[in-house]
């Protein structure tokens, strides 16, 4: 049988695609996060991981690493952008997440500068400006 550690060790190292896509199941927010680091997760992963739900601080980190992710093309950024457009309009402020996601050139200006109508601070809409 095989434990939370175990899971972690995998979700951080794996190579395989299909292990990888797996541990996207998982129910344990840090193994979420290990697979949205790993530079081998698949994209089909991704997006999986891109609606997985446990807690404000967790959930922001992740939407982070999966807008950093190398692998993350324009269907895991756009539901990324909406998993971050969710969690400003309940309050959050997933902000890191924002600013990776204007880093991206896989998504339109536009796309990430609408996020600035959702958030209270100013600082999502001063940060995608530049892109301009």
């Amino acid at each position: 049988m095989s434990t939370p550690a175990d899971h972690l060790a995998l979700a951080s190292a794996e190579k395989d695609s299909t292990v990888l896509r797996r541990l996207a199941h998982s129910p344990y927010p840090f193994v979420w996060q290990a697979l949205a680091a790993n530079p081998h997760t698949p994209p089909s992963a991704l997006l999986d991981l891109s609606a997985a739900r446990d807690s404000s601080w967790n959930d922001n980190r992740l939407l982070r690493l999966l807008a950093e992710h190398p692998a993350a093309d324009a269907t895991v950024l756009r539901a990324v952008r909406d998993a971050v457009a969710e969690k400003l309009e309940e309050g959050e402020r997933p902000f890191a997440a924002v600013l990776a996601l204007a880093d991206r050139p896989e998504l339109e200006a536009e796309t990430v500068r609408s996020l600035g109508n959702l958030a209270g601070p100013r600082l999502v809409y001063a940060a995608c400006s530049p892109r301009d």
